[in-house]
C-alpha cells in the first residue's frame, strides 16, 4: 500500500477510536494515546496539559464537566510523513447534546488541530495545536470545551 495511504488510514483510525475514548469519558485510553510526554495545547485553557498523568487528568474533568460532549474530526490532511513521524491538520467540530429531553444537538465551534505524531508499532501523539477563531469568550457555557 503508498505510505500516504497508509498513514492516512492509520490517522484516521487514531482519531476515531481517541474521540470516542474522550467522549466515552474513558480518560485513560485517551491520555495513553500521546506519548508519555505529550502536549495538549489549546487557547481555551491557561496553559498546555503535558505528561500522561495530567492528560489523563485534563480528559476525566472534561467529561464529568460535560459528559454530552462530541468530538468530530474531519478534513484530515497529511502535511508531512518520514519514517519517524507524521504531521497532520483536521478540523474538529465539537457538537454538544445539552437537551436530553429533545436530543437536540448544537455545534459547540469548529477548530483545526494540528498534530504530530510518531510512528511507533501505533501511532502516538506527540504534540496537539488547537487553533480556535477569534479568543475564547469566559461568558460562555461551551468555552470551557477543547
Amino acid at each position: 500500500m503508498n505510505a500516504v495511504l497508509e498513514a492516512f488510514v492509520a490517522v484516521q483510525h487514531f482519531y476515531g477510536r481517541q474521540s470516542l475514548a474522550i467522549d466515552g469519558g474513558d480518560a485513560a485510553t485517551w491520555a495513553a494515546m500521546f506519548v508519555e510526554d505529550g502536549v495538549f495545547d489549546s487557547p481555551t485553557y491557561a496553559a498546555p496539559v503535558t505528561g500522561a498523568a495530567a492528560l489523563e487528568d485534563f480528559a476525566r474533568a472534561l467529561h464529568e464537566a460535560s459528559p454530552h460532549l462530541h468530538h468530530v474530526v474531519t478534513n484530515v490532511a497529511i502535511d508531512d510523513l518520514d519514517n519517524d513521524h507524521v504531521v497532520v491538520r483536521a478540523n474538529l467540530v465539537i457538537v454538544t447534546t445539552h437537551d436530553l429531553a429533545s436530543g437536540a444537538a448544537r455545534v459547540e465551534r469548529i477548530t483545526t488541530i494540528h498534530d504530530r505524531f510518531r510512528r511507533t508499532p501505533e501511532l502516538r501523539l506527540e504534540h496537539r495545536t488547537v487553533v480556535r477563531d477569534g479568543p475564547p469568550d469566559p461568558t460562555d457555557e461551551g468555552a470551557l470545551h477543547d
